[in-house]
């Protein structure tokens, strides 16, 4: 039988002074398991020392708390003076409304605080008018009362002189006469008497009358001055409640920021507490960073953050601070919560967003705007 020639051609073509195939490929293999090994040692080397210490995402977005402009009263704007994209400073003009209306209500409100300052002065000098009068009113019981003494006299004189003639009449000592002028005389004094005491009566009533009206007089003012009369200070409450709403005609930016979302036009009808724009904080924005439940166990308030922008890149990096934690997952507080109470249910990772505060100078050197996406790390 005839031996294989080792010289014949097995396919492989071996260059002399060159390794086999084989060696060449476990060396390839040996350098790739190498360059693995070395990458995972150094990947474990960096999460040892830095990787485990920062957790990011790039779930991260920024906010502000928007200024919402609204009116206060209602009336036709007359001017506005701004327009989107345009920055405001606070207590800069934004829109005018027509303020006769408000002038009219001013002018009326002021012509009854007059009237009621004047009120006040009337009743003070009616005041003393009446205690005048109760003086007035102790002289006429004083002389009522004299005139009642003196008809008391002549009413006990008339009384003695008709008893005197009375007992002397049947002696004939005294004539028929005589005896009627007596009587009439004691029916006069009678009267008198009557009549005295009649005007002692009436002097008391109308005393006790003009001391009432004193009393009720001395009620609306005692204690008080022109400035503390309860109607002066309802009349001058009207007044202030009117100069506010002049002065609210005029609306005002209520923060720096920038204008936008403007929806009001001139000559349009305003209701009060209807948005007509929003003036957004742009110097005192944050972010809002929603990381997954499992990345914040060592996330606490005060840790440091850098932050990133799509705006600029990577080039711009801001700082930051965290701030704290929202009181709910952004499922538990959508318009329509996720109901997992099914037979299918399956786990869905939470995330819990996390307010970052940011560098105002950082941000004044690189403006951001709302709603724009960030990148955000923090340093455990």
């Amino acid at each position: 039988m005839a031996e294989a020639d080792p010289t014949l051609d097995t396919g492989e073509t071996t260059v002399p002074g060159t390794p086999p195939p084989n060696a060449r490929r476990r060396r390839l293999l040996t350098g790739i398991a190498a360059a693995v090994l070395v990458a995972g040692v150094g990947y474990g080397g960096w999460y040892a020392l830095i990787g485990s210490h920062h957790v990011s995402t790039d779930n991260a977005y920024v906010g502000a708390d928007t200024a919402q402009v609204t009116p206060m009263v209602s009336g036709q704007v007359a001017q506005v003076l701004v327009s989107d994209a345009q920055a405001v400073k606070r207590g800069d003009v934004l829109v005018r409304i027509d303020d006769r209306d408000a002038r009219i209500a001013l002018a009326d409100a002021e012509a009854a605080l007059a009237k009621a300052r004047r009120q006040f002065g009337q009743t003070s000098a009616t005041g003393t008018s009446l205690n005048a009068q109760i003086a007035a009113k102790n002289q006429a019981i004083a002389s009522a009362r004299a005139q009642s003494f003196s008809a008391q006299a002549a009413f006990e004189k008339a009384s003695v002189d008709l008893d005197r003639r009375k007992k002397l009449a049947p002696s004939g000592a005294v004539s028929a006469d005589e005896l009627t002028s007596a009587v009439n005389a004691y029916a006069a004094a009678k009267g008198s008497l009557e009549n005295a005491r009649a005007a002692v009566a009436q002097a008391i009533a109308a005393r006790g009358s003009a001391e009432g009206d004193f009393a009720a007089n001395q009620a609306l003012i005692q204690g008080t001055t022109i400035a503390t009369n309860p109607d002066v200070q309802a009349a001058q409450a009207k007044v202030d409640q009117a100069r506010l709403d002049l002065s609210r005609t005029v609306i005002r930016a209520p923060v720096d920021g920038v204008v936008t979302g403007r929806a009001v036009q001139v000559g349009q009808r305003l209701a009060p507490g209807a948005a007509i724009m929003k003036v957004v904080p742009v110097q005192q924005l944050y972010v809002d960073a929603n990381f997954k439940e499992g990345q914040l166990a060592h996330v606490k308030p005060g840790q440091t953050v850098t932050v990133t922008s799509d705006l600029y890149g990577s080039g711009v990096v801001y700082h930051g601070t965290v701030v704290g934690f929202s009181g709910g997952t952004g499922s538990a507080f959508a318009l329509i919560p996720a109901q997992n109470a099914t037979g299918n249910w399956i786990k869905i990772v939470q995330r819990l967003p996390v307010r970052i505060a940011l560098d105002p100078r950082e941000l004044a050197a690189h403006p951001l705007r709302v709603g724009l996406s960030m990148d955000a790390d923090i340093d455990i």
